[in-house]
């Protein structure tokens, strides 16, 4: 039996996106995106406009490293690498880095609740670790109709439940933070045209606006950002 919701998306309004951007992780504060990019020798933190698209604030990282996920947790941004094992706190004001920490096997995506952190590694687990120390408190295997769901890449926590890319399609899923289990599948199929998707990869980067509830995704190397709202499909 079908335990999850179905979804499908109306675009509310479009924002250009830097179509040299391979975006790793998206978040949205204060009026502004912070974004992640990847690809060695040209990952960056960045602070972005978002009705312009202009990056008002920018950090290279060593050219070693290739960046995956972020988020933003008080005032720092944690910044996660693909195979490095290596991540990165950087200042929310100065982009300083702060420190570094080590985990092991792959990073991904990265998002929060405010207190805790959620860490994809492209398995079908999610890591949780205290917001502060960093280390792992525990993890959830993330199944849907009972079978596991791999390929979990940017993560943003959306009024209680962790949205997902799953990587390599146009889907997201929503997970339950607390056993894994996938509540709702969203469909965004067809979000960029069939020239738009000339030369861009796959779609990667959701962030939310708590405050005035909008919804923002974007996809590495794409020309533009989407507000939408999702819109349940019948059964």
């Amino acid at each position: 039996m079908c335990i999850r919701d179905r979804w499908g998306y109306h675009v509310v309004k479009t924002y250009p996106h830097d179509r040299e951007a391979f975006t790793q992780g998206l978040q949205y504060k204060d009026g502004f995106l912070y974004e992640g990019t990847g690809l060695q020798g040209r990952s960056t933190l960045r602070k972005v406009k978002l009705e312009t698209g202009v990056v008002l604030q920018k950090l290279s990282l060593p050219g070693q490293y290739f960046g995956e996920g972020i988020s933003i947790i008080g005032d720092r941004i944690v910044q996660i690498t693909w195979q490095s094992e290596v991540g990165f706190v950087w200042g929310l004001k100065d982009f300083k880095l702060q420190r570094q920490f080590t985990y092991k096997g792959e990073g991904w995506g990265l998002t929060t609740d405010g207190k805790n952190l959620y860490f994809s590694d492209g398995t079908d687990e999610i890591r949780i670790l205290d917001g502060t120390t960093l280390a792992e408190l525990r993890r959830i295997r993330v199944r849907e109709n009972g079978r596991p769901v791999r390929d979990l890449n940017e993560l943003e926590w959306v009024d209680g439940e962790i949205l997902a890319n799953v990587w390599q399609t146009d889907r997201i899923v929503k997970v339950n933070p607390l056993d894994g289990r996938v509540t709702g599948s969203v469909d965004l199929s067809g979000l960029l045209s069939a020239g738009e998707r000339a030369g861009t990869d796959v779609m990667n980067g959701i962030a939310y606006d708590a405050v005035g509830k909008r919804l923002f995704v974007t996809g590495k190397l794409w020309p533009k950002v989407f507000e939408i709202k999702l819109v349940k499909k019948g059964k």
